[in-house]
């Protein structure tokens, strides 16, 4: 993989960790439970999507064609460094800094899930079950956001591949 490729990706990943990062803490010191809503991934999401795909265009800026390896090489790594940022941040949020945040995050989610659940008529034995199932995941524990992590890589790389089939430029040369 060319130098300029993971340099170009890895200084976008870092610039989108950080922005993740930051409006991490600003969710974390202005409402905890943002992180409760699921609105709240929309513009995350899009915003990774957009850095991502930026990468890719860029780097074919500069070479003038793109294969769809590094297109998607220069969305993934992006992405990649950026979540894992923001995935670290989060770490060190909920399982160092404010374990308390991540017990009551927690809760909120137990009692948004029982509030689904009676809302889609689910019996109240299964509801009590699932809830009984949910008690026992600290959905903030560092395996829990490390899993976390893997399945947004996952998601992400769908639309990577997206992205990279509509980016990529074959060269003229080697056609």
């Amino acid at each position: 993989m060319e130098k300029s490729l993971k340099t170009l990706s890895i200084n976008n990943g870092l610039i989108l960790g950080l922005i993740l990062s930051v409006i991490t803490v600003l969710m974390y010191a202005l409402n905890l439970e943002l992180f409760t809503k699921w609105w709240v991934g929309i513009p995350l999401f899009l915003l990774a999507l957009g850095l991502g795909a930026y990468s890719a265009i860029k780097f074919k800026q500069q070479q003038g064609f793109l294969s769809f390896k590094q297109a998607f090489s220069a969305y993934f790594i992006t992405v990649a460094v950026g979540s894992f940022i923001a995935t670290i941040i989060g770490i060190v949020i909920f399982t160092f800094v404010d374990p308390d945040a991540a017990q009551f995050l927690n809760e909120e989610i137990l009692i948004m899930t029982k509030e689904a659940m009676e809302g889609f008529g689910a019996p109240q034995e299964v509801i009590q079950e699932a809830l009984l199932e949910a008690e026992k995941k600290n959905n903030f524990a560092l395996v829990e956001q490390l899993k976390a992590y893997v399945w947004r890589l996952l998601f992400y790389s769908i639309f990577g591949l997206i992205v990279a089939l509509i980016v990529k430029k074959n060269n003229p040369e080697t056609e």
